[in-house]
């Protein structure tokens, strides 16, 4: 088995997407512009995707209230000092600094909307 994606009912899908697109560096790959709206986004490498779609009629969880270990989007960083930066200034909100001792640094955020993104700065690449 290949993983294909993970799905997320989010709330504000538009500025989502968006956001995602212009600061995270992810492409749409497919878009349905009529209810549930999903969308496809895949990551630089085009192998990673996640699926955001609108059920109101479904529970839309509130990552906000969650500890960020319970579901996390995490995502290479090549200086996760400088993307928290980046991030933190297109609103963005930092939650917590972990430096491993084989030199890795992970950097826990949120984004503007709740939902937990770690940047993993790893000593050894995956």
């Amino acid at each position: 088995m290949i993983f294909e994606h993970f799905a997320l009912n989010v709330e504000k899908i538009d500025e989502i997407v968006t956001w995602y697109v212009e600061h995270l560096g992810l492409q749409v790959v497919s878009e349905q512009k009529k209810p549930p709206f999903m969308t496809f986004l895949a990551d630089s490498s085009g192998r990673v995707m996640m699926e955001l779609y609108h059920r109101p009629d479904e529970t839309i969880p509130d990552f906000s209230q969650q500890h960020p270990l319970t579901f996390h989007v995490a995502f290479v960083s090549e200086n996760a000092n400088e993307d928290r930066f980046r991030l933190e200034s297109k609103g963005a909100s930092f939650v917590e600094e972990v430096k491993k001792e084989d030199g890795g640094h992970l950097i826990m955020l949120r984004d503007p909307w709740g939902m937990p993104l770690q940047l993993c700065q790893r000593a050894r690449k995956f």
